[in-house]
């Protein structure tokens, strides 16, 4: 049985309780419930749940993460930015993981890898006081030399390869993307971090990512929601589950 874990990003279900409810949260009607369906998740293998709990609170809300803290029972991995309120709420709320990604308020998502580089001395007093807290810190990073190379020398724990170029491109471009993501993964593994992966990670272009050496973890979100409307938030999980249980590693 593959080592491959899956982590459920449940962003999207927020995004649809918004779209109605964004200002009725506490009316009995709100639906659906990001806690309900982190829940199905773990109740068909989901090893964690991912939550953006982004600066401009688009999707999931400080009461989502409070409730998710309170209610889940495999890891909450806590995604955001690098600001001073959402560092606050982390280090309350304590998930195991916190992946620490950029922010644009223009995005529809987030695009684009942290620079690792050049926002060195912003990230390493928010990494320190992490892990003072016993949280566990990824960087969602470019599939690179350098961005892996800066991250070892912040001392996290873990990367999470950016695979938006590779969802993005096609034919050749694509396998392109394969190699230079396995060569990162190797890179990062030889480095001593954990290797993760995730964005736009789908149902159809999840064979070319097995075939990413040392991956630990996939986080994927929207094309699990978007499967879900047809089979089931179940069905959709446990399908995605059995496709990377074939990852040799």
């Amino acid at each position: 049985m593959s080592n491959l874990r899956l982590g459920v990003n449940i962003d999207h279900i927020a995004t649809l309780r918004q779209a109605r409810y964004s200002t009725m949260l506490d009316t009995p009607n709100c639906e659906p419930d990001v806690v309900a369906a982190a829940g199905l998740c773990e109740r068909v293998g989901a090893q964690g749940i991912t939550a953006h709990l982004r600066a401009d609170r688009r999707h999931i809300q400080d009461g989502d993460i409070r409730r998710l803290r309170e209610n889940i029972i495999t890891k909450l991995n806590l995604e955001m930015g690098n600001t001073p309120e959402i560092l606050g709420i982390a280090l309350q709320i304590l998930p195991e993981d916190v992946c620490l990604v950029p922010e644009n308020r223009r995005e529809i998502t987030t695009e684009g890898g942290l620079d690792a580089v050049r926002n060195f001395r912003q990230l390493e007093p928010t990494i320190r006081r992490l892990q003072s807290a016993g949280i566990r810190v990824s960087l969602f990073i470019e599939p690179s030399r350098d961005q892996i190379d800066a991250s070892k020398k912040l001392e996290v724990e873990m990367v999470e390869l950016h695979t938006g170029a590779f969802a993005n491109a096609q034919g050749k471009a694509q396998d392109a993307e394969v190699t230079r993501l396995g060569v990162a993964a190797v890179h990062a593994h030889k480095a001593g971090l954990q290797v993760n992966a995730g964005h736009g990670i789908n149902y159809t272009n999840l064979a070319k990512i097995l075939q990413i050496p040392h991956l630990a973890e996939l986080n994927i979100g929207h094309s699990i929601v978007s499967r879900a409307m047809y089979t089931g938030l179940e069905n959709a999980v446990r399908e995605m589950i059995e496709l990377m249980s074939e990852y040799q590693g």
